[in-house]
């Protein structure tokens, strides 16, 4: 019998890119030392663009130097994929999970992470789908909504980035609600057996 698994999601409200990541980095080295159990971080950030390792500044679409007069941010990391777009009223959720326990290997984890914000989507009426060979994310026919790291979609200059908000024919509850249910999507996808749920002042002094 198998033991049973137990999931912690944080609420953190609006944070800052900057901060969610030194957090994450010092959550990874506790749940490898076994210190905390999976984690599941649910947030928004103020407007901020990220690179990866490929450095695509060409899929910006914005000069640099017009970057602090809309109020957003550039970051350069050092994970894969191509630029992201993070901001208000966009879900947000960083998982720090132990793959290995649940016998996941990186494809099915991303295949994980695309259903479950194909699920969400579906809930609100919205059929969206896997991208095609090269297109990670989720799609609803050329349109990606859901994101696993990227502005021009995937670095694909003829796709667009929509929403669930564009997409749906429903009128949508408030932000809060629709993001507690994509944490719900993904206890359910990822089979956890139980959650706690903590505010993002349990995590004071940690960033």
């Amino acid at each position: 019998m198998r033991a049973r698994r137990v999931l912690e999601i944080c609420r953190m409200g609006v944070i800052n890119y900057a901060d969610a990541l030194k957090l994450q980095e010092k959550l990874v080295l506790d749940r490898k030392a076994g210190i905390i159990p999976d984690t599941l971080l649910s947030l928004q950030h103020p407007p901020t663009y990220t690179l990866g390792k490929r450095r695509t500044d060409n899929n910006l679409l914005i000069p640099l130097s017009d970057l602090k007069k809309i109020g957003a941010q550039l970051h350069y990391t050092q994970r894969g994929g191509d630029i992201t777009f993070h901001g208000p009223r966009q879900a947000i959720l960083y998982p720090i999970i132990a793959l290995r326990e649940m016998g996941l290997g990186a494809r099915l984890y991303v295949e994980k992470l695309e259903r479950t914000m194909i699920e969400l989507s579906s809930q609100y009426g919205v059929r969206a789908s896997p991208g095609k060979s090269g297109e990670t994310g989720v799609w609803v026919e050329d349109r990606k909504i859901g994101a696993i790291g990227h502005i021009v979609p995937c670095g694909i200059a003829n796709k667009e980035v929509t929403s669930l908000k564009r997409e749906a024919e429903v009128e949508l509850p408030a932000e809060d609600v629709v993001q507690d249910r994509l944490v719900s999507c993904f206890v359910e996808i990822f089979g956890y057996d139980s959650t706690v749920w903590k505010g993002s002042d349990s995590l004071v002094g940690t960033i």
